[in-house]
């Protein structure tokens, strides 16, 4: 059982910049593929970017394009998020998940996953 733990959540003013971090009880390598979800209030959760923690490759969901990167060290076992000119729209509740099956017609899906962690609040203002 991986055991997954966010942080870096808070509160920005739109055009702000956070860094999401997330460490694994387990070898990020090995888990082949991982990703960031988010939640907003009455929305369903949508995958925002997923990368394959062995060859470095990466998925992005069309909203955070060119603003959101996504990385992992696996010597740290740690899966990283930086996000950049925020907007409120990217409000919600971001989740960090492991053990995809690294199905490019699913990678952004949440069914995909295997584990997941408690999740970190991201509030951006107008």
């Amino acid at each position: 059982q991986v055991q997954l733990v966010e942080s870096g959540g808070g509160s920005v003013q739109s055009g702000g910049s956070l860094r999401l971090s997330c460490v694994a009880s387990e070898s990020t390598y090995r888990s082949y593929c991982m990703a960031w979800f988010r939640q907003a209030p009455g929305k369903e959760r949508e995958g925002v970017a997923a990368i394959y923690t062995g060859g470095g490759r990466t998925y992005y969901a069309d909203s955070v394009k060119g603003r959101f990167t996504v990385s992992v060290d696996n010597a740290k076992n740690m899966l990283y998020l930086q996000m950049n000119s925020l907007q409120p729209e990217d409000t919600a509740m971001y989740y960090c998940a492991a053990g995809g099956t690294g199905d490019t017609a699913t990678i952004l899906t949440a069914p995909d996953y295997n584990y997941w962690g408690q999740g970190t609040q991201v509030t951006v203002s107008s």
